[in-house]
């Protein structure tokens, strides 16, 4: 298990000193935490990335499974990918746009634009975000998901989450989903553990259901 850059407990404890009505959440999910992705490298999470947007979990799943199917051992790579043709890609079911955007980011990848785990450890967040949205159809939801789900950075509010937005509604008894906004000023406590608080968003979402 990919291990996180700091103390989850503690971080816990600090989101729910600083939002009471999120730290039911907190003390509602026991043992749970983040438990970061392992993925080979930027490039195949941003890869399956792509594949998921605006998709079911279901239909993306097919289509991703399709895609490295089309990889000796299921093994996707940037010059693998850009030898692909656009026939090829479309009987697996990704779309024109998607096809458009995986081909840049394996062109940006060959060219070390797309850094590897072990260079992005060492830039900040910020800095990952604008150089990763470089890349056609990535925007900055989804390196944000990157940062939380790979990376494991701490401080990471994804204001364009409708989950996390909902999850707030959910935790302080809102009639309506907060704007961004909102959840901006609401989640300033949370820091310098942001993520933290996002998380057990989404967990509120859950408990509802």
């Amino acid at each position: 298990m990919n291990p996180l850059p700091f103390d989850w407990n503690a971080a816990a404890a600090h989101v729910a000193a600083a939002d009471p009505r999120l730290g039911r959440v907190i003390a509602a999910c026991g043992d749970a935490r983040l438990v970061p992705r392992t993925p080979d490298s930027p490039f195949h999470s941003l890869a399956r990335a792509i594949i998921y947007q605006q998709l079911s979990g279901k239909a993306a799943g097919t289509i991703h499974n399709r895609l490295l199917g089309l990889f000796e051992r299921r093994r996707m790579t940037p010059r693998g990918l850009l030898a692909l043709g656009a026939g090829s890609l479309r009987a697996a079911g990704v779309s024109a746009n998607k096809q458009k955007a995986l081909k840049d980011l394996a062109r940006r990848a060959l060219d070390g634009e797309v850094p590897g785990f072990a260079r992005l450890r060492g830039m900040d967040d910020e800095a990952i975000i604008e150089q990763l949205t470089r890349v056609h159809g990535i925007g900055r939801w989804t390196v944000e998901m990157l940062l939380i789900f790979d990376l494991g950075r701490p401080d990471v509010l994804p204001l364009a989450d409708l989950g996390v937005r909902r999850g707030l509604m959910l935790a302080h008894g809102m009639k309506s989903l907060p704007a961004a906004v909102t959840l901006a000023r609401r989640a300033a406590a949370w820091a310098p553990f942001r993520t933290v608080g996002s998380w057990y968003c989404w967990r509120a979402c859950e408990l509802q259901t």
